[in-house]
């Protein structure tokens, strides 16, 4: 599986801009004016790891298929959204459809590009959205504890166990903390879920800084990650402007436009790892003359469940994975060499797949 992040933030702080970078299309209209982006734009990218193209020349592998990551370049927001200000109704309704949000915020001056709030303050346009969402979701919540009130009096299970986890959200709502900060058991997991609440999705800063800053930062960036560490989230420094220009080049320009800028990687690369952290993504591979493929998995999946990432009849008819670590596979030169090493392990349904283990699955058709 891969998974959806949704790019979003005030007007004019370069989301687009760095959309059009990343999926290296101009599907999405980067302009000097709020809204240019109605429609959420979706755009595909495959996740680049060294790993496989290793394994997939010590395989001798014809084909390289990487994992892929989708995101989303969602219509700016503007305060009073959760009241329909704006495009609130429609970026509302589209952020629910993503898995983690990666909050664009303005971390440069530019006299000649606009900001809404007539000033550049990345703190302050983090809170803007934050409140915009934790409203929407008071409302939501509010209006939904209404409608299960019947139910409930009813001694519908179901009913009782929503109700009780729209409380303790709406309760730290009140105070002023996001969804996200309720502690939920393991046996309320699937039902927290389903309740689809905006302030529960995980949250990664984007700080889109000016070229000068691509490296270091600025004390934009430098507040903002102040900020993040309070709350537990995670930020990025990127220049969206750097983006753009190395989504123009081959691999060789921009890995030398990259060592001039005194990069050492693209900002996607830094995107998509902080991306991973924050969902708790891992990657497996499945190697072969035929091909060499990458599959996430989130942290902790069973290897039933991660053979069913490749097709639903691997999980259900599943009997073993046969295993090789990364390591020994690249140290050993491949299967053979694994095998004679008895690096090569068979493990069960109860097994928990590392990060970068090489599997193939034996199931019942």
């Amino acid at each position: 599986m891969g998974f959806k992040m949704g790019i979003v933030g005030l007007p004019n702080v370069g989301k687009s801009t760095l959309f059009n970078a990343l999926t290296r299309t101009a599907a999405a209209q980067a302009a000097n004016f709020p809204f240019c982006t109605i429609e959420p734009n979706v755009g595909e990218v495959a996740v680049p790891d060294e790993r496989l193209d290793k394994l997939a020349r010590i395989a001798s592998s014809k084909q390289i298929i990487p994992t892929r990551m989708t995101f989303v370049d969602i219509a700016g927001l503007v305060k009073g959204a959760s009241k329909g200000e704006g495009l609130g109704n429609q970026f509302l309704a589209n952020i629910r459809e993503v898995d983690a949000i990666a909050h664009v915020l303005r971390c440069f001056e530019d006299g000649d590009i606009t900001h809404v709030e007539g000033r550049v303050d990345p703190v302050a346009d983090a809170d803007t959205i934050e409140t915009e969402l934790m409203l929407a979701d008071i409302e939501s919540i509010e209006k939904r504890l209404q409608g299960l009130l019947r139910k409930v009096r009813g001694g519908d299970k179901e009913a009782v166990q929503q109700e009780r986890l729209l409380k303790a959200a709406l309760a730290v709502l009140e105070e002023g903390k996001p969804a996200r900060v309720v502690e939920v058991a393991d046996e309320d997991a699937k039902a927290w879920k389903a309740l689809q609440l905006l302030t529960t999705k995980p949250v990664l800063y984007v700080c889109n800084v000016e070229e000068s800053a691509a490296a270091e930062g600025n004390a934009f960036s430098a507040a903002v990650a102040e900020m993040a560490a309070e709350q537990g989230a995670g930020t990025v420094v990127i220049s969206a402007a750097i983006e753009e220009e190395i989504s123009q080049l081959d691999a060789e320009e921009a890995e030398v436009f990259l060592e001039e800028m005194g990069l050492e990687e693209a900002g996607l690369d830094r995107l998509i790892r902080a991306g991973y952290e924050l969902l708790r993504l891992e990657t497996y591979f499945t190697v072969g003359p035929k091909e060499a493929r990458a599959w996430t998995i989130r942290r902790g999946t069973l290897a039933p469940q991660a053979a069913g990432v490749i097709h639903g009849d691997f999980e259900r008819g599943f009997i073993r994975a046969e295993t090789i670590a990364y390591g020994d596979y690249v140290t050993l030169d491949g299967e053979q060499g694994a095998k004679e090493a008895g690096k090569m392990r068979v493990e069960g349904k109860g097994y928990e797949v590392k990060d970068g283990d090489v599997l193939h699955f034996l199931f019942n058709a």
